[in-house]
């Protein structure tokens, strides 16, 4: 089950608990170490002789990783938003900021991006951003507070390159490409809180190499042009806008299969669906008339109101008759006809 194949609120909520579980099971594996282990080692220093350090390190980082998969809160961002959040974050310079404690919606989360922001390196290398984890930190030794932010690409995108190249290389060892989760750790980045935050470092210059291009119809954030790290930017812009009018949150409800499913694997199953507010148009173009305007009163009948509570539980409530339309305006009442027809 994957994205690739859901499209309403209901199939985001099943496709959320189903791709946390395979990451929780994927991050109790020997292979998820081993990949995590390779993934850090170029970032480690290399004067550092003594094991203990790095040891303590990777833990730390492993726990940043993995454990937002099972405990973090779950969103996901529906594909009507990818294009806002990912504008906003390439425009988003975070130099000389002071983020405070409360900017995330959650110590730990989980973002899914059903239609993936794609982010090109300095190399050119064009990869996906399917998946963000968050986690806040706090180092005892220094006394810093920060986010931990990681991307992760979706490993069956058919549009990613990376992914592609991935496949071709793994084509000849499917016991090795098994032992991957959905998602392929990519990048990292830090957010300190209450502290400054430094612009990153410039980049090396661009290699002499053809680039690739990214997927037709998508957004490519390009590296090279950002202040901040993309995964990063990404990630502080949808908690901004979330919380704006321009955004609506969702809870939609989960079946029954797969909210045993999450209660089996100790997952939080209260995923919540980010998407673009729907406005109605106040007026046709060219200022003329509004579109919806009543200009009689009518009689609305009784019916039932579909709902869903804070749980995630559907329910719903009767709705009495009654009149709508402007007050003053003329009252519409006929008799009921019924036809019949073949």
């Amino acid at each position: 089950m994957s994205f690739h194949i859901e499209k309403t609120l209901a199939g985001y909520a099943r496709a959320a608990v189903d791709l946390r579980t395979r990451m929780t099971e994927y991050a109790r594996s020997r292979f998820a170490q081993q990949y995590l282990r390779a993934f850090l080692t170029p970032h480690l220093d290399p004067a550092d002789d003594d094991a203990t350090p790095q040891k303590k390190a990777l833990d730390a980082f492993a726990r940043v990783a993995h454990e937002p998969w099972q405990h973090g809160e779950p969103y996901v961002l529906a594909p009507a938003m990818t294009a806002i959040i990912a504008a906003a974050a390439q425009a988003l310079d975070l130099t000389g900021d002071i983020i405070s404690n409360d900017v995330a919606p959650s110590d730990a989360g989980v973002l899914f991006l059903p239609e993936p922001i794609y982010e090109r390196d300095v190399q050119g290398h064009v990869t996906s951003i399917g998946a963000i984890t968050w986690a806040k930190w706090h180092n005892t030794s220094s006394g810093r507070t920060g986010w931990w932010i990681l991307g992760w690409a979706d490993r069956d995108d058919p549009l990613d390159p990376a992914a592609i190249r991935r496949r071709q290389q793994l084509a000849e060892a499917p016991e090795l490409a098994a032992q991957f989760g959905p998602y392929v750790l990519n990048s990292f980045a830090e957010i300190p809180i209450g502290t400054t935050i430094t612009a990153l470092d410039d980049p090396p210059a661009p290699v002499d190499a053809e680039w690739q291009s990214a997927p037709d119809g998508r957004f490519c954030i390009d590296e090279t042009a950002m202040r901040t790290s993309a995964v990063a930017a990404i990630l502080y812009a949808f908690w901004r806008i979330q919380e704006q009018p321009i955004a609506t949150v969702a809870a939609p409800p989960l079946d029954r299969p797969a909210r045993r499913r999450a209660l089996r694997a100790g997952l939080r199953h209260d995923t919540r669906v980010v998407m673009l507010r729907r406005t109605n148009p106040v007026a046709e173009p060219g200022g003329g008339e509004a579109r919806w305007h009543y200009r009689v009163r009518f009689l609305v009948r009784g019916h039932w109101r579909r709902l869903v509570n804070a749980d995630g539980q559907a329910y719903r409530i009767w709705i009495h008759s009654y009149i709508k339309g402007p007050e003053g305006a003329p009252l519409l009442l006929g008799e009921t006809v019924s036809v019949l027809a073949r």
